[in-house]
């Protein structure tokens, strides 16, 4: 299992950015890109995005 690497304000703006993205496809707005929000989306609720693990970078606090 991989290990969690976005954090708190990290996840609400994937979400938040990945329903908009979703809402305006939904709606024609923006056509079918916009269902590209379902990655943010699922990244933000699982909590781990596998381009952080490539990149080294992990917005979670340290817990000690």
């Amino acid at each position: 299992m991989m290990q969690k690497n976005v954090g708190g304000l990290d996840k609400i703006v994937r979400v938040s950015v990945g329903v908009v993205l979703i809402t305006l496809a939904v709606l024609n707005m923006i056509g079918p890109w916009g269902w590209l929000g379902v990655i943010p989306v699922l990244t933000g609720v699982v909590g781990v995005c596998p381009l952080y693990s490539l990149l080294g970078i992990n917005s979670c606090r340290v817990s000690k």
